[in-house]
Protein backbone atom coordinates (compact mmCIF):
# COMPACT_ATOMS: atom_id res chain seq x y z
CA UNK A 1 0.00 0.00 0.00
CA UNK A 2 1.37 3.41 -0.94
CA UNK A 3 1.52 6.33 1.44
CA UNK A 4 -1.23 8.02 -0.61
CA UNK A 5 -3.44 4.98 -0.29
CA UNK A 6 -2.99 4.97 3.47
CA UNK A 7 -3.84 8.68 3.71
CA UNK A 8 -6.93 8.23 1.58
CA UNK A 9 -7.95 5.16 3.52
CA UNK A 10 -7.71 2.78 0.57
CA UNK A 11 -6.91 -0.83 1.19
CA UNK A 12 -4.72 -2.75 -1.16
CA UNK A 13 -6.62 -4.88 -3.61
CA UNK A 14 -9.96 -3.18 -2.93
CA UNK A 15 -11.45 -0.46 -5.07
CA UNK A 16 -11.82 2.90 -3.41
CA UNK A 17 -15.27 3.52 -2.05
CA UNK A 18 -16.33 6.78 -0.68
CA UNK A 19 -18.44 6.38 2.37
CA UNK A 20 -21.62 8.32 2.22
CA UNK A 21 -21.53 11.15 4.66
CA UNK A 22 -24.00 11.01 7.48
CA UNK A 23 -26.93 13.35 7.15
CA UNK A 24 -26.67 16.47 9.25
CA UNK A 25 -28.31 16.25 12.64
CA UNK A 26 -31.83 17.63 12.86
CA UNK A 27 -32.20 21.14 14.24
CA UNK A 28 -32.79 21.33 17.97
CA UNK A 29 -36.38 21.15 19.14
CA UNK A 30 -38.03 23.97 21.04
CA UNK A 31 -37.61 21.96 24.23
CA UNK A 32 -33.87 21.54 23.56
CA UNK A 33 -33.46 25.26 22.89
CA UNK A 34 -35.27 26.16 26.13
CA UNK A 35 -33.25 23.54 28.03
CA UNK A 36 -29.96 24.98 26.75
CA UNK A 37 -30.77 28.45 28.11
CA UNK A 38 -32.13 27.01 31.36
CA UNK A 39 -28.91 25.03 31.82
CA UNK A 40 -26.87 28.23 31.53
CA UNK A 41 -29.11 29.96 34.08
CA UNK A 42 -28.63 27.03 36.46
CA UNK A 43 -24.83 27.07 36.01
CA UNK A 44 -24.55 30.75 36.90
CA UNK A 45 -26.87 30.59 39.93
CA UNK A 46 -24.76 31.67 42.89
CA UNK A 47 -21.58 31.71 40.78
CA UNK A 48 -21.91 34.93 38.78
CA UNK A 49 -22.63 38.52 39.76
CA UNK A 50 -26.13 39.94 39.42
CA UNK A 51 -25.13 41.90 36.30
CA UNK A 52 -24.43 38.61 34.53
CA UNK A 53 -27.49 36.85 35.91
CA UNK A 54 -29.78 39.68 34.77
CA UNK A 55 -28.31 39.70 31.28
CA UNK A 56 -28.53 35.93 30.89
CA UNK A 57 -32.13 36.03 32.11
CA UNK A 58 -32.93 38.78 29.58
CA UNK A 59 -31.47 36.65 26.78
CA UNK A 60 -33.46 33.67 28.02
CA UNK A 61 -36.65 35.72 27.95
CA UNK A 62 -35.92 36.91 24.39
CA UNK A 63 -35.21 33.38 23.23
CA UNK A 64 -38.42 32.11 24.87
CA UNK A 65 -40.40 34.83 23.06
CA UNK A 66 -38.81 34.00 19.73
CA UNK A 67 -38.72 30.20 19.64
CA UNK A 68 -42.45 29.89 18.83
CA UNK A 69 -41.86 32.35 15.97
CA UNK A 70 -38.90 30.50 14.40
CA UNK A 71 -41.11 28.89 11.75
CA UNK A 72 -41.99 32.35 10.42
CA UNK A 73 -38.32 33.10 9.84
CA UNK A 74 -37.81 30.19 7.48
CA UNK A 75 -35.84 27.04 8.10
CA UNK A 76 -32.61 28.24 6.54
CA UNK A 77 -32.78 31.88 7.57
CA UNK A 78 -29.82 33.56 9.18
CA UNK A 79 -32.15 35.01 11.82
CA UNK A 80 -33.48 31.60 12.89
CA UNK A 81 -29.93 30.23 12.97
CA UNK A 82 -28.83 33.17 15.12
CA UNK A 83 -31.61 32.60 17.66
CA UNK A 84 -30.87 28.87 17.91
CA UNK A 85 -27.09 29.37 17.99
CA UNK A 86 -27.43 32.04 20.67
CA UNK A 87 -29.30 29.64 22.94
CA UNK A 88 -27.28 26.51 22.21
CA UNK A 89 -23.79 27.83 21.49
CA UNK A 90 -23.00 31.55 21.80
CA UNK A 91 -24.51 32.07 25.26
CA UNK A 92 -23.23 28.85 26.87
CA UNK A 93 -19.72 29.26 25.45
CA UNK A 94 -19.36 32.85 26.66
CA UNK A 95 -20.70 32.09 30.14
CA UNK A 96 -18.71 28.87 30.52
CA UNK A 97 -15.46 30.62 29.56
CA UNK A 98 -16.14 33.19 32.27
CA UNK A 99 -17.08 30.56 34.87
CA UNK A 100 -13.82 28.66 34.30
CA UNK A 101 -11.86 31.66 35.56
CA UNK A 102 -11.16 32.25 39.25
CA UNK A 103 -13.69 34.86 40.44
CA UNK A 104 -11.11 37.36 41.67
CA UNK A 105 -9.21 37.19 38.38
CA UNK A 106 -12.38 37.36 36.26
CA UNK A 107 -13.92 40.26 38.11
CA UNK A 108 -10.85 42.42 38.90
CA UNK A 109 -7.95 41.70 36.53
CA UNK A 110 -7.83 43.73 33.33
CA UNK A 111 -7.32 41.34 30.43
CA UNK A 112 -8.08 43.24 27.21
CA UNK A 113 -8.80 46.78 26.11
CA UNK A 114 -8.82 48.01 29.71
CA UNK A 115 -11.62 45.60 30.63
CA UNK A 116 -11.93 42.70 33.02
CA UNK A 117 -13.33 39.34 31.97
CA UNK A 118 -16.57 40.30 33.70
CA UNK A 119 -16.83 43.47 31.62
CA UNK A 120 -16.03 41.58 28.43
CA UNK A 121 -18.71 39.00 29.23
CA UNK A 122 -21.26 41.76 29.89
CA UNK A 123 -20.37 43.34 26.53
CA UNK A 124 -20.87 39.99 24.79
CA UNK A 125 -24.19 39.38 26.55
CA UNK A 126 -25.35 42.90 25.64
CA UNK A 127 -24.45 42.27 22.01
CA UNK A 128 -26.46 39.03 22.01
CA UNK A 129 -29.43 40.82 23.60
CA UNK A 130 -29.29 43.64 21.05
CA UNK A 131 -29.04 41.18 18.16
CA UNK A 132 -32.03 39.17 19.40
CA UNK A 133 -33.97 42.42 19.82
CA UNK A 134 -33.30 43.42 16.22
CA UNK A 135 -34.41 40.00 14.97
CA UNK A 136 -37.56 40.15 17.09
CA UNK A 137 -38.38 43.62 15.79
CA UNK A 138 -37.91 42.48 12.20
CA UNK A 139 -40.27 39.55 12.70
CA UNK A 140 -42.83 41.79 14.39
CA UNK A 141 -42.61 44.25 11.51
CA UNK A 142 -43.32 41.40 9.08
CA UNK A 143 -46.36 40.39 11.15
CA UNK A 144 -47.57 44.00 11.32
CA UNK A 145 -47.10 44.40 7.56
CA UNK A 146 -49.12 41.23 7.01
CA UNK A 147 -51.91 42.61 9.21
CA UNK A 148 -51.91 45.89 7.27
CA UNK A 149 -51.97 44.04 3.95
CA UNK A 150 -54.86 41.88 5.14
CA UNK A 151 -56.75 44.98 6.24
CA UNK A 152 -56.17 46.57 2.83
CA UNK A 153 -57.43 43.38 1.16
CA UNK A 154 -60.57 43.31 3.31
CA UNK A 155 -61.24 47.00 2.72
CA UNK A 156 -60.90 46.54 -1.04
CA UNK A 157 -63.02 43.39 -1.09
CA UNK A 158 -65.84 44.51 1.22
CA UNK A 159 -65.63 48.28 1.13
CA UNK A 160 -63.95 50.68 3.47
CA UNK A 161 -66.54 50.76 6.25
CA UNK A 162 -64.98 50.81 9.70
CA UNK A 163 -61.46 50.21 8.40
CA UNK A 164 -61.11 53.85 7.34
Amino acid sequence: MSWLDSILGRRQGRPERFAESAPPPPPPTSAEIFAAVEAVEQRIAGRAPAVVTARVHRIGTRVAEMVPRLDRMGVASLEAHTVVATATSYLPEAVDAYLRLPRDFADRRVVADGKTSLMLLCDQLDLLTTTLGRISDAISRQDADALIAHGDFLAEKFGKGSLE
